[in-house]
């Protein structure tokens, strides 16, 4: 019998990717999906796979279902998708989280929670190792997402503490690549479509704060080598790449590979936007044998072929 494996968020950037990798492994694999942020047209070439179900359901609700592991990759991970339901999206972190932690338990199986490098906060340790419990605004403009996946971490501890469950843990850091939201509103996707439009290019705050981004290719690996580990290995581990780069040294990047006239232009920053991102990622090479191995410059031009495509065929407009 071939594994049955859940993905909540399936339709969505990171999950389309990862359904479509557990196919090729030799998996089923049920897609749940609320269509919020996720899009039918990344599951369109797995839907006449025998092996891909896809079931339109939001997580807040409990699911009944006979798998062999979960991904629980459900929730908006874009502050201006976010932040358009502060309320929806706690309970997407919060009840999502305990109605997959309630379906793993009845199947006695694997439960993967997708967390994020926002438990962190603003960060006063860099780069930010698992132990640090971070610096977030519990009532800022971010929290419903900050704090919602905190608690999400929480519960899965819980469980596992509680009733043995085996949970796995990951901190994912800025993650892009082909599938992301073309009104993403997260960086990556703000630059490139402004540059491929000739659009000015908008950054907020001086340019100098960083991130450290990760391809979707490397980010997925992670996640499946996660999930295949024993039940002893629970996490958190952050997923991410060390490289680190400011705003400014992304957007001339990006105006240099799509030969764009866009010009810079300097926005205040928003509240609570972290200063520095980069993830210490020893443990996942230690207990993963696993590091993100695409240069910026690689997985970026991969990315703007991407949205040149959807630009090209109006699908991004």
């Amino acid at each position: 019998m071939k594994e049955r494996i859940l993905v909540t968020g399936g339709a969505g950037f990171l999950g389309s990717y990862l359904c479509r990798c557990l196919l090729d492994q030799g998996k089923q694999v049920v897609c749940v999906d609320n269509l919020y942020t996720g899009t039918k047209r990344n599951i369109l070439p797995l839907l006449e796979n025998p092996d891909f179900t896809f079931l339109q359901h939001d997580v807040v609700e409990p699911l009944d279902l006979e798998v062999n592991a979960i991904y629980n990759l459900a929730c908006p991970a874009s502050p201006v998708h976010y932040q358009k339901d502060h309320v929806q999206t706690v309970r997407t972190c919060v009840n999502g989280a305990y109605n997959m932690l309630e379906l793993a338990k009845k199947n006695n199986c694997k439960i993967l929670q997708a967390s994020t490098s926002e438990v962190y906060g603003d960060p006063a340790v860099h780069p930010q190792v698992e132990e640090y419990w971070g610096n977030v605004n519990p009532v800022g403009i971010r929290s419903c997402y900050d704090e919602g996946k905190r608690c999400a971490e929480t519960l899965f501890n819980a469980y596992h503490l509680q009733y043995g469950l085996p949970i796995k843990l990951i901190r994912i850091f800025n993650t892009y690549g082909p599938g992301m939201h073309p009104q993403d509103g997260r960086v990556v996707s703000n630059f490139i479509m402004q540059a491929l439009q000739n659009q000015n290019i908008t950054i907020y705050g001086n340019g100098t704060q960083t991130r450290s981004f990760c391809y979707r290719d490397d980010l997925v690996d992670g996640m499946m080598r996660m999930m295949a580990t024993d039940a002893a290995v629970t996490g958190p581990f952050n997923l991410g790449n060390p490289g680190e780069f400011t705003m400014l040294e992304l957007a001339e990047l990006t105006i240099e590979l799509t030969n764009s006239k866009s010009k810079i232009v300097f926005q205040p920053l928003p509240s609570d936007d972290p200063k520095q991102r980069k993830p210490n990622t020893d443990k996942a090479q230690k207990h993963l044998g696993w590091r993100a191995k695409t240069p910026l410059r690689e997985g970026l031009a991969k990315t703007i072929e991407y949205f040149d495509s959807l630009l090209r065929s109006g699908e991004a407009l």
